[in-house]
C-alpha cells in the first residue's frame, strides 16, 4: 500500500508542485490549505506523513504542531519555511518536528528526507514497546493493565478492548458501527444500546475524582478519544 503524506500549505503552486511530484513517486497525497482544515483531516486519515508550512492564516505551523504534540500525535513532521533563521529552526525541532525544509527547495531533497522520514518511522514502529500512551491515560499491551495519572484502571476483557481501539485511533471519529465491527464482530446480536453501556462504563472507570472526560460522544457521528474540547 502506498505511504500516505499530507500536505498542509496555504500556497497553492507549492501545494500542487508536492502533490503532482509525490504522485509520480508512487505516493498517495491529500492536502489542506490552512492549518485548521489540517487538523480535520487527520480526524479521518492517518498518513505516515505530514508537510507542514510554518506561514499561514488561521492556526500557523507553530499552532499546528504543538497541538499534534500535546495530543500524542507522533506522525513524522516536515517543517517548510521561508524563513531560513537558525532560531525558527530550533523552534521547529524543540516543538517536535523531525526535520526543516527551507523554500525554496530542490524536489529531489524533499523526496529525499521523504523518504528518510518514513524509512525511520517504520524503523520506529517495529522497535517500538508494547504501550499506548494518550495524554495521561497508558495502556501496557503485553500485561494488559492501563494507568491514568499512575492510577490502575480494572478493566474487564470488552472494556480493555474497547478503549485499546479509541487509543489505536486517536482524535479520530469512529462510528457506532465500526466499533461495533471491531470489538464485537459482525455476527454479534446481544443487546443494541450494549455500545453505550461499555461506554458509560468506560467513563466511570476513567474519570475518577473529577479526572476530564477522554471519550467524547458526537450526536449522529459516533466517537472520539480527545479529551475535553
Amino acid at each position: 500500500m502506498a505511504s500516505l503524506v499530507l500536505v498542509i500549505d496555504d500556497d497553492e503552486k507549492i501545494t500542487s508542485l508536492i502533490r503532482r511530484s509525490l504522485a509520480f513517486e508512487g505516493y498517495s497525497v491529500i492536502t489542506a490549505a490552512n492549518g485548521s482544515e489540517g487538523l480535520k483531516q487527520l480526524l479521518t486519515h492517518e498518513p505516515e506523513l505530514i508537510i507542514l508550512d510554518v506561514m499561514m492564516p488561521e492556526l500557523n505551523g507553530w499552532e499546528v504542531l504543538q497541538r499534534l504534540r500535546d495530543g500524542g500525535i507522533t506522525i513524522p513532521v516536515l517543517m517548510l519555511t521561508a524563513k531560513d533563521e537558525v532560531g525558527d529552526r530550533v523552534k521547529g525541532l524543540d516543538l517536535g518536528a523531525d526535520d526543516y525544509l527551507v523554500k525554496p527547495f530542490a524536489l529531489e531533497e524533499l523526496l529525499a528526507r521523504i523518504r528518510a522520514l518514513i524509512r525511520r518511522n517504520l524503523e520506529t514502529k517495529e522497535h517500538i514497546s508494547s504501550k499506548l500512551k494518550f495524554q495521561d491515560i497508558i495502556m501496557d499491551l503485553d500485561s494488559r493493565e492501563v494507568f491514568r495519572n499512575g492510577r490502575l484502571i480494572e478493566l474487564t476483557t470488552k472494556e480493555f478492548e474497547l478503549l485499546h481501539l479509541f487509543m489505536d485511533n486517536p482524535r479520530r471519529v469512529l462510528s457506532r458501527d465500526t466499533i461495533m465491527e471491531k470489538v464485537w464482530g459482525y455476527d454479534f446480536s446481544g443487546e443494541s444500546n450494549v455500545l453505550e453501556v461499555y461506554v458509560a462504563m468506560l467513563r466511570q472507570k476513567t474519570e475518577v475524582g473529577g479526572e476530564p472526560r477522554m471519550i467524547q460522544t458526537l450526536r449522529g457521528m459516533g466517537y472520539v478519544l480527545k479529551g475535553e474540547s
